[in-house]
Formats: C-alpha cells, structure tokens, sequence
C-alpha cells in the first residue's frame, strides 16, 4: 500500500507540474529534424 501511495503521489506532482508549464503558456517540448539527418537516414523533415 505504501508503495501504491508513493507511486501515486509522484505521477501526481508530475502532472501538476505539467499543467504549471501549460498555464505559465511555456512552449511544448519540439522534436528536433537535424538528429536524423545527420546520420543519413529519412525523416518526416525531407530527410536525404
């Protein structure tokens, strides 16, 4: 039971943390298009 209620506080922080960078209107996480390109291989960014 402890663990279920460590397990469950901490997703909890998590999402609340979440939604603090959504209301503060911080961008969302991008990906990046250079990473595959780099190496040769196609991507959904034109790739080579």
């Amino acid at each position: 039971m402890n663990t279920f209620l460590a397990a469950f506080v901490i997703i909890l922080l998590a999402v609340t943390a979440m939604a603090i960078g959504v209301i503060f209107g911080r961008s969302a996480i991008k990906g990046s298009c250079g990473g595959l390109n780099q190496v040769g291989l196609s991507g959904s960014c034109g790739g080579a």
